[in-house]
């Protein structure tokens, strides 16, 4: 992997305290490789339950499933006309691997991408929370305060405020 911002997390923050994994697992490369995966997966889905996917079309989704900066500069120029993200990524998506583009995202929603792709990334980062290292759970946990609600935040402290023993993650559990 690169040096490229697209391959990190960019916040002030991030380099005291994420760990390269981490900021690695919520880049911009990473969260846009994910809605391929779940593009992919969703059209894989819909060609087992009958609908008329063409192999060809899964084969150029599997061809492209991690956006170039290339990509990744074409889809920010596509946000900025239609001020839409999943629709920018699409037209980018679609612009690399036109054999797919009457495939992609049919039948799922916006959310459909957003909230399974937050899904996926966090539990990746819950993973994380499992290393023995104390730098590698607190930058853990540091991003769910950036990514869950207050509620679900607050939930997974309470359980997780039983296990911690180091005290400097137990001061970012607490961080509510």
């Amino acid at each position: 992997m690169s040096d490229s911002p697209i391959d990190r997390y960019e916040n002030p923050l991030t380099s005291r305290y994420a760990s390269a994994e981490m900021s690695a697992l919520f880049s911009a490369r990473s969260k846009f490789t994910t809605w391929r995966k779940l593009w992919l997966w969703l059209a894989e889905a819909e060609k087992e339950l009958g609908l008329p996917i063409p192999e060809a079309s899964l084969d150029a989704l599997r061809a492209h499933l991690v956006p170039t900066e290339a990509e990744l500069a074409a889809a920010d120029g596509y946000e900025r006309e239609t001020k839409h993200d999943v629709m920018a990524h699409l037209h980018a998506l679609g612009d690399v691997a036109p054999a797919a583009r009457g495939v992609l995202h049919l039948g799922a929603t916006s959310a459909f991408v957003g909230d399974n792709a937050d899904l996926l990334l966090l539990r990746a980062a819950l993973r994380l929370l499992d290393d023995q290292s104390p730098l590698v759970r607190g930058a853990a946990v540091w991003a769910l305060t950036q990514l869950l609600d207050r509620d679900a935040f607050a939930a997974l402290a309470a359980k997780a405020r039983v296990v911690e023993t180091d005290q400097d993650v137990l001061q970012e559990w607490s961080r509510e």
